[in-house]
């Protein structure tokens, strides 16, 4: 178990302590929904969640495999319903892998990706759609 503790400072601002490493993070509404915009919104940290759930775990399989992923770069695109309620309708992720497209764990790494607790997490309502480029 991991406690995150999360104090509401008032103008749509968040402040969340991670216990464990007491790093910190903060959010602001979106402008689109009366936010400043100052910062990561919740559905923004669902889309960074994905992406950086998805690299790590390419990398677990990566280090196991004794490849270098060094420079895997993942891009994230949160699109937003259009209807209520207010939701996350879809995300797109973009994969540009640091190695071959004929490399031999091409289709172990995209499957870690799709494995990815975070992708599993995510209500099926939500399309994700995976792009990649391989070098």
């Amino acid at each position: 178990m991991v406690e995150i503790s999360i104090d509401y400072e008032g103008g749509l601002h968040c402040n969340a302590l991670h216990h464990p490493s007491g790093n910190r993070l903060v959010t602001d509404a979106p402008v689109d929904n009366n936010g400043r915009g100052e910062a990561f919104s919740p559905t923004d940290l669902v889309a960074t969640a994905l992406g950086a759930c998805m690299a790590t775990v390419i990398g677990i399989v990566a280090n196991r495999k004794e490849l270098d992923v060094t420079g895997l770069k993942v891009r994230v695109r949160k699109h937003m319903s259009e209807d209520l309620p207010r939701r996350i309708s879809r995300l797109e992720v973009d994969m540009d892998m640091p190695l071959a497209a004929d490399h031999p764990d091409r289709k172990v790494l995209e499957a870690a990706a799709k494995g990815c607790p975070v992708h599993h997490s995510i209500h099926p309502d939500i399309e994700v759609v995976l792009n990649w480029e391989w070098k």
